[in-house]
């Protein structure tokens, strides 16, 4: 694993800034796709992606990290985004990429959003918990945020952690921790799955469908020339060493308990010879 070497100081201020204002989109992202769908917009505080019945499209990060708080607010795509699906995640490349993903998958007016959540590791996903959300995802930006530590990755929506999976290297589980990532976002058409499997289709009729990001920000290691780069400061890096509280258990356990649709780790049919090994030390 590489080290985590002392931060230079103009990133180290950079960094900083971020945790502090919204960080310019023109400044950390790139658009990678879309022919003109994506737009970075109000002087480089707003981005939104839009998809019609020809594309969709998606950005990158400039930068990739290893290990690293995100926060990014979205406003999902709102009406009828039924075979819609809106992707915020983490991602290095190769057949045995690590992965940490949220998906958004659009329904019909008036239904609510499926967040689908998964982490993969050298290449292995299949670890997916989906939820509903306790708020309209499409009436206000809300904040969804990646907590990725050595330890531990933790999903949170508005600051409530909706998941945590935890390294469970010492039973022979994978855990993504060599692997630098990019943040990447992408809104697509994909009806032939994702809205009650595939049943209900894209309305057509209703494009163009968008959604829209706001106050990224990124408190996190910086991977460059094949090192990893942090603040030196025991403040800035306490989400090195962060874990989940009390508090925040109870919180996590109220939104599994009430919004929780789908758990891998409890579907016995999909796994017939055992649940995977993490599944029990969760």
């Amino acid at each position: 694993m590489a080290s985590l070497s002392c931060i230079p100081l103009l990133l180290f201020v950079s960094l900083l800034m971020c945790s502090l204002v919204a960080c310019n989109f023109n400044q950390h992202f790139d658009i990678t796709w879309g022919d003109g769908r994506a737009k970075i917009l109000n002087n480089g505080e707003l981005l939104t992606l839009s998809l019609d019945k020809a594309s969709g499209s998606g950005f990158q990060s400039k930068n990739e990290y290893l290990f690293g708080k995100i926060d990014m607010q979205l406003k999902l795509v709102p009406g009828n985004s039924a075979g819609t699906v809106t992707a915020y995640y983490l991602s290095s490349q190769g057949p045995t990429h690590d992965e940490i993903d949220f998906e958004f998958l659009g329904n019909l007016s008036g239904d609510p959003y499926i967040l689908h959540t998964n982490v993969f590791s050298q290449g292995k996903g299949n670890r997916e918990q989906q939820f509903y959300l306790w708020f309209d995802p499409t009436a206000d930006f809300h904040t969804y945020s990646i907590l990725w530590n050595p330890q531990r990755i933790i999903f949170s929506v508005d600051g409530t952690p909706i998941r945590e999976f935890k390294n469970s290297e010492s039973i022979g589980v994978s855990y993504p921790k060599d692997q630098p990532m990019r943040i990447y976002s992408s809104l697509w058409n994909a009806d032939d799955w994702a809205t009650r499997g595939g049943l209900v289709k894209t309305d057509w009729t209703h494009a163009p469908f968008t959604a829209s990001y706001r106050n990224f920000n990124a408190n996190a290691c910086v991977w460059s020339s094949g090192a990893s780069s942090c603040s030196s400061s025991s403040n800035d890096n306490a989400w090195l060493q962060e874990e989940l509280d009390s508090t925040s258990q109870e919180r996590l356990q109220w939104v599994q308990k009430n919004y929780m649709i789908y758990n891998y780790c409890t579907d016995l049919k999909r796994f017939p010879q055992g649940l995977p090994p993490e599944c029990s030390a969760a």
